[in-house]
């Protein structure tokens, strides 16, 4: 189930970026970019490399100072992002397929996709708008309901996101919760 967590923590990086709306911006991919979770966790987009002859730009999880993944993720021509492979202790587990994060935007409710890489499947759908109240604000959400299967396993999250804002919440299998702090 590590991947699927790095999947799943992936999805908390590819929120839609401030303002965007064209297939270019509608998903974050400026160096520099950092969001801060409820978790303790923070997620900063880097520096866009080349890895096997992909144009990759990298999303590190971390907490505190220490690093424990980085996505690799292509932002490819028509707006979609795909995860190329996951960066963990220095191995890179390189994804062939690649998995599809996130379709062309704008996301509409009912819109689905999935994708698959070995033993990894990811099949997602916008299940509708919800208001959602964090802390003193309130935003206007597109839910995103994911199941991840690996070796056999399932685990299903919900990720809720405001397009000029970014994720503002995730919710595990479990019910836990996740929020955006900053």
């Amino acid at each position: 189930m590590r991947v699927a967590a790095c999947l799943s923590s992936l999805l908390l990086a590819c929120a839609p970026a401030a303002g965007a709306a064209t297939p270019s911006s509608y998903y974050p991919q400026k160096t520099g970019l950092r969001w801060s979770y409820s978790s303790g966790e923070t997620q900063e987009i880097g520096t866009p490399a080349v890895y096997k002859g992909v144009r990759v730009i990298p999303v590190t999880h971390q907490y505190g100072s220490t690093v424990y993944t980085q996505d690799l993720l292509e932002y490819r021509a028509d707006g979609s992002v795909w995860l190329r492979g996951v960066n963990a202790g220095g191995r890179v587990n390189w994804y062939t397929p690649p998995l599809n994060v996130y379709p062309p935007g704008p996301l509409t409710p009912g819109q689905t996709w999935s994708s698959a890489s070995g033993a990894l499947k990811s099949s997602s759908r916008v299940t509708g708008v919800e208001p959602l109240r964090i802390g003193k604000t309130s935003y206007n959400t597109l839910v995103i309901r994911t199941v991840l299967t690996s070796g056999g396993r399932q685990s299903i999250q919900l990720t809720y996101f405001v397009p000029t804002v970014g994720v503002v919440r995730y919710q595990t299998a479990d019910g836990s919760q996740i929020d955006l702090v900053k």
